[in-house]
């Protein structure tokens, strides 16, 4: 007699705007994209603490701290159990990131194309402004080295 189970894959799981998320590499995908966000710190149901801020950092750490504080969040996965992604009355998707009574709610302010094709334009400005830096410095050195041959 076998006690084998049958050899069935099973799908990995699809959520389309509302779910749970229970996988950390899936919740730091998620919010890795965040930029400026509304927050709402809930424990038990009571409102603790609100504000606005921009999502400067979303890492996986089982020794460090989510750490929200002068308008910036460093969220890191490990802090929650899991993550909540539903939609408003608007049809907007938010995240409630839970942990034992404790609600820490996102709600984006920005939007993830718009802030990658910022960034992506901040990056080729910024790649541009150091080629004109490092061209004149190499001009400076050579101007510098045929000095030395009079």
């Amino acid at each position: 007699m076998s006690n084998h189970l049958p050899d069935t894959k099973i799908p990995a799981p699809c959520i389309i705007d509302t779910g749970v998320v229970v996988n950390k590499q899936d919740m730091w995908r998620l919010l890795t994209d965040l930029g400026r966000v509304r927050y709402i710190h809930t424990h038990e149901g009571k409102l603790q603490g609100e504000g606005e801020g921009d999502v400067m950092e979303v890492f996986a750490n089982p020794k460090r701290s989510t750490l929200v504080a002068n308008h910036t969040l460093y969220l890191n996965v490990y802090s929650f159990d899991y993550l909540e992604l539903k939609l408003s009355p608007e049809k907007e998707t938010y995240f409630d990131l839970i942990q034992e009574g404790m609600c820490l709610r996102l709600i984006p302010l920005s939007i993830p194309l718009e802030e990658r094709q910022d960034r992506c334009f901040h990056v080729s400005a910024l790649e541009a402004m150091m080629e004109q830096v490092f061209s004149a410095k190499w001009d400076a050195e050579m101007d510098d080295d045929n000095c030395d041959l009079f």
